[in-house]
């Protein structure tokens, strides 16, 4: 082979090499793994903590996705659950169990089928836009609970302002959380062609106007587009939620 040819089948090499290095993850273990080395190394600095609460945290290792919450760091007290309280989670900002019923899949064995059998599901399941660091008790009390104003409800978590209202099955988000919110699940909606009630637009579409894109939360799409592929339309501003 002459040198030439080494050289270009080298550069070859390299570009489908940093191709697939980009692609997007393929599963949720995938994805979680992925957030941690390039999109939230660093997040703590730059994002004001955990989506729901402030909080900071520290890797538990270098490679892995577990966190240890400092819950010093956000005045955050445990409502119950110490294990959880202490540890960071994965949330799925739109939760599974929603884009999850949408999908045939989850009719016929839930959550595990729609892993075993729907690429459309593990696409959503593991797309980074929707992904954020929660700790690990707010993530279980928020469960699947619908967005949306809480009133009546005393402070559960210690200085985390976000609320849960079990009975009602509704978790509203601190102030610094809803525009993102609202974003994400816009995106979610339009990319994967999901269904959002009229009450939930009008919601969302109040809380993108009365909390603008922050800093991080524009770097946050930049970093995700890396992986990706693509960005949020709703953050970078090429698009703007019109009630369907």
């Amino acid at each position: 082979m002459s040198r030439f040819r080494f050289l270009f089948a080298g550069f070859v090499a390299f570009c489908v090499a940093g191709l697939a290095h980009a692609a997007p993850p393929q599963t949720f273990t995938q994805a979680k793994k992925v957030s941690r080395q390039q999109v939230y190394q660093d997040a703590r600095a730059m994002s004001q903590g955990t989506i729901y609460c402030g909080c900071d945290w520290q890797w538990y290792s270098k490679n892995g996705s577990g966190g240890q919450v400092d819950q010093a760091s956000c005045g955050y007290q445990t409502r119950k659950n110490e294990v959880r309280a202490n540890r960071i989670e994965w949330e799925h900002v739109m939760p599974a169990w929603v884009f999850g019923h949408q999908r045939q899949c989850w009719q016929k064995g839930g959550r595990k089928n729609c892993n075993a059998t729907d690429a459309i599901f593990n696409a959503m399941e593991s797309d980074l836009h929707n992904l954020d660091v929660a700790i690990g008790e707010v993530n279980a009390d928020r469960s699947n609970y619908s967005f949306g104003m809480v009133t009546g409800v005393s402070k559960q978590y210690g200085a985390c302002p976000s609320k849960t209202d079990f009975k009602a099955r509704r978790f509203e988000p601190r102030d610094e959380a809803k525009g993102r919110v609202a974003r994400i699940y816009f995106y979610m909606a339009d990319r994967y062609k999901l269904r959002l009630s009229r009450q939930e637009q009008q919601l969302l579409m109040a809380w993108d106007r009365m909390y603008p894109v922050s800093g991080w939360e524009r770097e946050r799409d930049r970093r995700i587009a890396k992986v990706m592929g693509w960005h949020n339309p709703y953050v970078t501003g090429e698009k703007q939620w019109a009630r369907r």
